[in-house]
C-alpha cells in the first residue's frame, strides 16, 4: 500500500480473537491455560503488520458494557451464547501483550469497536492520513473511501471502493442500507425476509437508497415485496443499528496512536509462558548481565586444551552432547563402516566457574573436540578412553538431539552409555505431537559455513572470532531440554510416555536397524522381469482401449485421454486446478465400469512395485552385511506410529498376489527362520475396551469371529446362519466405524445404495449403543480440546476441527475418531517391542527383532528355538496392556516372511 500520507492502521482485535478462537485448535500450555486463540492472534498480527511501514496504530477491542444499540433494540445480539470461559481467559493476557508490544490499546466503555474505528478513521481522513483497517467484518465496508481501505487477515486481500462494489454489488456509502435489507444474523438483526444479497443490490441499484426503496415499496411485487411491506416500519431502526457512528466526540488524539518501544523482557516472559516458540524467535536475544554475550567456546587443539576440557566435563552433572560426521546424510546409509567418518564430539555445559555469565539453567561453555588433531598424543583412541568414564557415569545426565543416531555412532566408537540420557526430539514429540520432528545430522563445525557473528571468549589460542553454527545449536539443545523437562514434569502421563516408552524404544530401534533384513535378490529379479512384461501388456491394452498411444505415467496425457477424448467425468482437481488422475479418481471411474481407468491402475501398481521394491531393494543391500537396513522414524507420525524410510518396508501391499510375492523374497539368515507375530484386530478390541459395549465385550471374551458376531447382530439372525456376504458387510461396517466412516462411505465401500447403508448404520448403533456414545465422546473431546488421548495419555492433536471448510472439518472429525484407537495400538506394540527386546537380551535368547510393520513384529530365530520363541513372544505381546478384552497374537514361523505371515 504505497502512500506519501501518514499511515494509520486500525485493528479490529475483538474480531481477530473471535475468529482465531473458532478457527484454530484449542491449545493449552503446561499450566493448563488456554492459549490457542491468543497465539493465533499474535502470529497473525505479527505477519500482517510486518508488511507495512506505518506511522500510527490502534488496536481496538469491544467493550463488555452495554452500548446505545442495546438501548435502542433489546434483542440486539441476544441470540449469541455467553462467551466460553476459555475465550474470556485469553482476553486480558492478549491486551497485556499488546501493551508490551508498544501498540496503543483502545477500549472505550460503552462504545463498540466498530464505532471507535469509524470515528478514528474519519478523524484521520480529515487530518490527511491514509487509514488501513485490519478486519474481516463486513459492517466496516461502509467506511471505505479514497483514504480508507480494509485488509482481511484471513484472505490477505485489500478491499477498496471497487472491491466493495465487486464483493457486495453496492458502493460503500450504501452498505448500511444493504445490511438493513439483508439483515445480520450474528447481531440478531432480521432484515427483510426472503431478501438476499442479489435482491438487495438490485433494489439499491434501481431505487438509489433505502429511502427510495421505502418510497416505492407498494410497487414491488411478489413474496419479497410482501415481506418488505410487512417490516417497513422496522427499517429505520435497523439502519440506525447497522450504521457505524463516525462522529464520536471523546476520541484520543491521533498523535496518541504512535507505537512505543516494545518491552522485550515482558514479551519474553509472556511468550515463554505461552510456549510460543515462533513468537519468541521474533524477539532479539536477551541482554546479558555480564561481559559475556554468548557461551565460551573451547576448541581442543592439543593435549593441554583437552585436559582442560576433561576437567571442565568432570565437574558437570549435565551436558548436551553431539557427535559430528563428515557427511550429514551418508551415516544413515551404512551403520557398519562409520568410524572413519566420525570427525569429532562436542559438549555444551553450564560451568559453575562461569555461573555469572548466563542463567543457571543455560549452557555457558561449548567444548569442541575434533578427532583430527595434529597432536600425536591426542588420537581418537586416547580421546574416547578419557571420555568413556564421563559418558558412563551414573550421575551424569546426557542430553542429545536424536538419541537413536547417537546410539549408532557411540556403538561405532565403542562408547557404552550407561547413565541417564535424554533426547530433546523425543521430549518435544511427546509434549507437542502436532509437529513433524526430524533431525539433521550435524556435520563438523569446522566445515560449517553458516556461522554466527556472536562474540565469544576463547579459552585456547585459536584464531576463530565467531561461534560456529553447530556450537550454537548444541547450546540450544541444552537450553531446550531445561524447558521441556519442566513442561513434562507437570504432565505425569506424558512424562511416563517419554521415560518408559519413547526413550527405551530408541535403543530397540537402533538394534533393529543394525541387524537389518535379508532378501532373496534372485526372487526379486524374477519378479521384476515378470512385472515389466505384465506392465507392457497392460500398456498395449490401454493404448488399444484409448485408440492411440500415450504415456501412462504422464498425468497430463492420461487426463487428456480420459476427460477430453473419452469424455469421462470427474469433479476432482489437483491443487493447481488440473483434472486429477489420482488413484481414488481412477478407482471411482473403474467402479463405474470403465475399462481404461482399471488398466491404468493395474499398470501403475506394477510399475510402482518395480521401482519401489523389486528393482530398488537389491540396490540398497549393504555390501558389508549383505542385508538391507531400513531406518525407523520415531517422531514423524502424530498418532505415535513408527514410519520407516530408506527403504519404506511398511508399505508393501498386504493384499494381492504381487505384495505377497514381494514378502516371499524376505528370508532369514542361514540357520534361522522368520517368525511373524501380528496383533489380531487390535483396534476393534480397543474399541470394545474403550466403549465398554456389552455385546462387543462378550463376543471377544468368547473368542467369536467378531465380523460374524456383528453380522448376526445387524441382520438379527443366529450366528450360525450368517452368510459370507453378510460377514463381508459387517466387516466393512466394523472397520469403517474405526475411521469415522458415514453411511455414505459405507455405501461406496460396499457398492450398495445409500439407503441400505444407512439402515445398516442405524442397526449397528442400535445394537452397539456404547460404541456410538464413545464416538460422540471422542468427537466432543477433540473439538473442545483440539486433541484426543490414547489409552496411555498420549495427546494426538487434530488440525482443522474448526476449519471453515466443511469438508476439511468433517475429515478432521473422522480422523479424531480413529486417532485414539490407532494411537493406543501404536503405544501397545511399542510396549511389546521393549518387553521382547529386554527378554532377548536378558535371556541371551537366539532371536532378534528385525521388522515392525504397525501391528506386526518380525523376528529371526534359530530353528531349534522357534517353539519357545513363539510361546514367549506371544505371552509378552498379549500382556503388553491390560484390557477388558483379551489381546490376541497370531504367530507363524517359516523360511520367508509371506509364509510366516
Amino acid at each position: 500500500m504505497k502512500t506519501t500520507a501518514p499511515l494509520l492502521i486500525l485493528i479490529d482485535a475483538s474480531g481477530y480473537l473471535f475468529r482465531a478462537y473458532h478457527g484454530l485448535p484449542k491449545l493449552t500450555n503446561a499450566h493448563g491455560e488456554p492459549t490457542g486463540a491468543l497465539i493465533g492472534v499474535l502470529n497473525s498480527l505479527h505477519k500482517s503488520l510486518n508488511q507495512y511501514q506505518y506511522d500510527y496504530l490502534g488496536v481496538v477491542f469491544d467493550t463488555p458494557e452495554p452500548t446505545f444499540r442495546d438501548q435502542l433494540f433489546s434483542e440486539y445480539k441476544a441470540n449469541r451464547p455467553p462467551s466460553p470461559n476459555d475465550l474470556i481467559a485469553q482476553i486480558a493476557p492478549l491486551q497485556l501483550i499488546i501493551r508490551a508490544l508498544g501498540y496503543p490499546l483502545l477500549i472505550m466503555p460503552g462504545i463498540e469497536a466498530d464505532d471507535v474505528i469509524g470515528s478514528l478513521a474519519t478523524h484521520a481522513t480529515a487530518a490527511g492520513f491514509t487509514t488501513l483497517i485490519f478486519t474481516s467484518d463486513k459492517d466496516l465496508a461502509q467506511l471505505v473511501n479514497d483514504h480508507v481501505t480494509l485488509f482481511d487477515p484471513v484472505s490477505e486481500r485489500h478491499l477498496d471502493r471497487d472491491g466493495v462494489i465487486a464483493k457486495f454489488g453496492v458502493a460503500p456509502e450504501r452498505i448500511a442500507d444493504y445490511l438493513t435489507l439483508v439483515g445480520d444474523p450474528s447481531d440478531n438483526l432480521p432484515g427483510v425476509p426472503h431478501c438476499g444479497a442479489k435482491t438487495a443490490a438490485k433494489w439499491l441499484a434501481t431505487y438509489g437508497d433505502l429511502d427510495g426503496i421505502v418510497a416505492n415499496a407498494a410497487t414491488i411485487s411478489g413474496r419479497v415485496g410482501d415481506s418488505l411491506r410487512s417490516v417497513i416500519h422496522q427499517l429505520p431502526l435497523m439502519r440506525q443499528l447497522v450504521t457505524i457512528d463516525c462522529q464520536l466526540p471523546a476520541m484520543p488524539e491521533l498523535t496518541e496512536l504512535k507505537p512505543q518501544p516494545p518491552d522485550y523482557d515482558s514479551l519474553r516472559n509472556w511468550y515463554t509462558r505461552l510456549e510460543a516458540r515462533r513468537l519468541l524467535a521474533t524477539l532479539p536475544p536477551a541482554p546479558s548481565h555480564s561481559i559475556h554475550t554468548a557461551p565460551r567456546y573451547l576448541r581442543v587443539s592439543n593435549a593441554d586444551s583437552f585436559n582442560h576440557a576433561v576437567a571442565l566435563l568432570t565437574q558437570t552433572t549435565q551436558c548436551a552432547v553431539t557427535i559430528f560426521t563428515d557427511d550429514a546424510t551418508d551415516w544413515r546409509r551404512n551403520h557398519h563402516d562409520q568410524v572413519n567418518h566420525i570427525t569429532g564430539i562436542a559438549f555444551a555445559i553450564h560451568s559453575a566457574s562461569d555461573s555469572a555469565t548466563v542463567e543457571v539453567h543455560s549452557a555457558n561453555t561449548i567444548i569442541d573436540i575434533p578427532f583430527n588433531s595434529t597432536d600425536t598424543a591426542l588420537d581418537r583412541a586416547t580421546i574416547i578412553t578419557a571420555l568413556q568414564p564421563l559418558l558412563s557415569a551414573a550421575q551424569t545426565v546426557l542430553i542429545v538431539q536424536d538419541l537413536k543416531r547417537h546410539l549408532h555412532l557411540c556403538a561405532q566408537l565403542g562408547i557404552a552409555i550407561v547413565g541417564t540420557i535424554h533426547d530433546v526430539l523425543l521430549a518435544e514429540y511427546v509434549f507437542n505431537g502436532r509437529v513433524r520432528h526430524t533431525s539433521p545430522a550435524p556435520s563438523d563445525p569446522e566445515f560449517t559455513s553458516d556461522q554466527s557473528t556472536a562474540q565469544l571468549t576463547l579459552i585456547d589460542l585459536t584464531t576463530q572470532s565467531v561461534l560456529p553454527h553447530a556450537a550454537l545449536e548444541l547450546a540450544a539443545v541444552f537450553n531446550q531440554y531445561q524447558t521441556l523437562a519442566s513442561q513434562l514434569n507437570v504432565t505425569p502421563a506424558l512424562l511416563t510416555l517419554y521415560q518408559t516408552l519413547e526413550l527405551p524404544l530408541a535403543a530397540v530401534l537402533m538394534r533393529m536397524e543394525q541387524v537389518g533384513v535379508r532378501i532373496d535378490c534372485q526372487e526379486l529379479a524374477v519378479l521384476s522381469e515378470e512385472f515389466a512384461a505384465r506392465a507392457a501388456v497392460l500398456a498395449t491394452q490401454a493404448h488399444d482401449c484409448a485408440g492411440q498411444v500415450f504415456n501412462l505415467n504422464s498425468p497430463q496425457q492420461v487426463s487428456t485421454v480420459l476427460f477430453d477424448q473419452l469424455k469421462l467425468t470427474s469433479q476432482t482437481k489437483t491443487r493447481g486446478g488440473a483434472r486429477s488422475t489420482a488413484e481414488s479418481v481412477l478407482e471411482q471411474l473403474a467402479d463405474e465400469g470403465e475399462q481404461l481407468p482399471r488398466l491404468i491402475l493395474n499398470y501403475r501398481t506394477l510399475t510402482k512395485l518395480r521401482s519401489t521394491y523389486t528393482d530398488k531393494l537389491p540396490r540398497l543391500i549393504n555390501p558389508m552385511t549383505g542385508r538391507i537396513h531400513t531406518h525407523y522414524q520415531q517422531t514423524t507420525v502424530v498418532t505415535g506410529r513408527l514410519s520407516s524410510t530408506d527403504p519404506n518396508l511398511q508399505n508393501i501391499p498386504i493384499r494381492g498376489e504381487e505384495g505377497r510375492r514381494i514378502r516371499r523374497a524376505f528370508i532369514p539368515a542361514a540357520g534361522y527362520q522368520l517368525l511373524a507375530a501380528d496383533y489380531s484386530q487390535i483396534e476393534l478390541r480397543l474399541m470394545a475396551h474403550l466403549s465398554n459395549d456389552e455385546r462387543l465385550l462378550t463376543a471377544f471374551a468368547q473368542g467369536e469371529d467378531i465380523h460374524r458376531a456383528t453380522a448376526a447382530e445387524v441382520f438379527e439372525i443366529p450366528l450360525a446362519e450368517v452368510t459370507p456376504d453378510q460377514r463381508h458387510t459387517a466387516k466393512a461396517i466394523n472397520f469403517g466405524l474405526l475411521y469415522g466412516m458415514s453411511a455414505f462411505g459405507i455405501a461406496r465401500t460396499l457398492g450398495i445404495e445409500r439407503s441400505a447403508a444407512q439402515e445398516y448404520h442405524e442397526r449397528y448403533f442400535a445394537r452397539y449403543p456404547a460404541v456410538q456414545a464413545l464416538i460422540e465422546q471422542v468427537r466432543t473431546q477433540a473439538i473442545d480440546n483440539g486433541y484426543v488421548t490414547t489409552l496411555f495419555g498420549r495427546r494426538l492433536w487434530i488440525p482443522d476441527l474448526n476449519h471453515s471448510n466443511q469438508q476439511r472439518r468433517r475429515a478432521a472429525e473422522r480422523a479424531a475418531i480413529n486417532a485414539p484407537l490407532q494411537g493406543s495400538a501404536a503405544d501397545i506394540i511399542k510396549r511389546a517391542m521393549i518387553a521382547v527386546d529386554e527378554w532377548i537380551i536378558r535371556a541371551q535368547f537366539p532371536a532378534r527383532l528385525i521388522l515392525q510393520v504397525h501391528d506386526e513384529l518380525v523376528f529371526e530365530v534359530t530353528a531349534d528355538a522357534a517353539t519357545e520363541a513363539c510361546q514367549m513372544i506371544r505371552q509378552l505381546m498379549e500382556n503388553a496392556a491390560s484390557l477388558t478384552v483379551p489381546l490376541r497374537v497370531e504367530i507363524g514361523v517359516s523360511d520367508n516372511w509371506e509364509a510366516a505371515h
